[in-house]
């Protein structure tokens, strides 16, 4: 137990046991040092990658940037009609300006959960720091954007994101690599604490590639009457994705939602899930997960909801869509009850695409490609996420121009 009453998250063993492990030798450190520059000087690769993930170099719609490439943070800053109204700047930067800060970096994530919180706390590359001040409420949302730009580089980062009371904010960020990375391994620490009365949704894309792992450690507390949002979007191939974050519902009246949508292909192996602890007097939690698998990717959808305490509810939905004879999903809700008067639920369904629906859209001129292309894009659509709409475009785009390829 951590020092405020909460279990650290860690991981479930026997999760990361079916996951294809990769070898942290393989990896490499002390690669080339980056310098800080503005946006606009980013190389045009750089800057076209961090598009396809959701971050703006021009920062149109977005109220600050942070952008890591590597291991060196090279821009960070708020655009001057947010200024004092939140901070965004490098945990290294904050930790030397903030003292208070040391009592939320390892607090809710072991830094002992497993070999890859291990390797994060030894070798620490950084990583951005988000504080919302007290009542803000910003217009449009902060974006963040990690580079690995150095092939079979183990990037090892490590956020922390404060929402004050009565705060309310957008938050996306996008992880990715250059075109030239086939090999690396990202591993990202990231704690977020929601104060009472605060609302923070946190979108992350990520984008890899068939060679790339990635390790995300994700760990939320909420206080009474906060509420926090999370997306998850996957729609490149990937060797192996593992996460399982946790959110700790201890206020009255939390609510902790996680959406994720995925479209596994090639060998990609993606192990992932959430869990929503549901400790505070009627608090709330909800686990979405949509994915997409072809080829000969293998896709685990996990879902744990815990209560804990009277009038708490939650619901788990999984849903999988296979367009392959060697593809598989596996969907593992699972609804632990620890009080009286708890309400959890559950669906999952998992199928092909209906024979009859592609037939009547090709009765309707399409051909068959376009048909079940059609499907696919209405399977993911991205209303599930309930986007502010400062957002919800960007990402609907994003999902879109994955699913016409099909």
């Amino acid at each position: 137990m951590s020092s405020d009453g909460h279990e650290r998250a860690s991981l479930n063993s026997s999760q990361e046991d079916r996951v294809p492990a990769p070898d942290i030798k393989e990896f490499i450190r002390g690669v080339k040092r980056w310098t800080p520059c503005p946006l606009a000087s980013l190389p045009n690769d750089v800057a076209e990658r961090s598009i396809q993930v959701g971050i703006k170099p021009n920062e149109d719609d977005r109220s600050g940037t942070y952008f890591q490439i590597d291991d060196v943070p090279v821009f960070h800053g708020i655009k001057r009609a947010f200024e004092n109204r939140v901070e965004m700047t490098s945990v290294r930067q904050a930790l030397q300006r903030h003292e208070w800060l040391k009592d939320y970096f390892w607090r809710l994530v072991d830094s002992g959960a497993d070999e890859f919180t291990e390797l994060a706390y030894r070798d620490w590359d950084d990583g951005y720091f988000v504080r919302i001040l007290e009542g803000q409420k910003l217009t449009f949302p902060l974006q963040a954007c990690l580079f690995v730009s150095t092939d079979r580089f183990n990037q090892n980062v490590h956020n922390v994101i404060v929402a004050e009371p009565g705060s309310d904010a957008q938050i996306i960020t996008g992880c990715t690599i250059h075109p030239s990375v086939s090999r690396g391994l990202h591993v990202g620490i990231t704690e977020i604490y929601v104060k009472r009365g605060a609302r923070l949704t946190f979108t992350m894309v990520h984008g890899w590639a068939p060679g790339f792992d990635a390790r995300p450690r994700t760990a939320v507390l909420l206080e009474e009457g906060a509420t926090f949002v999370s997306n998850y979007i996957c729609l490149s191939p990937v060797r192996s994705l593992q996460m399982y974050p946790v959110a700790y519902c201890a206020g009255e009246g939390a609510r902790a939602r996680f959406n994720s949508i995925l479209y596994v292909k090639d060998r990609s192996y993606v192990d992932v899930g959430a869990r929503v602890v549901l400790d505070g007097k009627g608090s709330r939690g909800e686990i979405v997960s949509r994915v997409v698998a072809t080829e000969a990717a293998q896709a685990y959808l996990r879902g744990l909801l815990v209560g804990r305490r009277e009038e708490c509810k939650g619901h788990i939905e999984c849903m999988g869509l296979l367009l392959s004879d060697r593809a598989s999903i596996h969907a593992i809700p699972r609804l632990d009850a620890e009080a009286r008067g708890v309400e959890l639920t559950h669906e999952a369904a998992i199928g092909k695409i209906a024979r009859e629906q592609v037939e009547y859209l090709m009765t309707r001129g399409l051909s068959k490609e376009e048909a079940e292309a059609l499907l696919v894009r209405g399977f993911m659509d991205v209303s599930i996420l309930g986007l502010p709409a400062t957002l919800y475009e960007d990402i609907r785009r994003i999902v879109e121009s994955v699913s016409r390829a099909h």
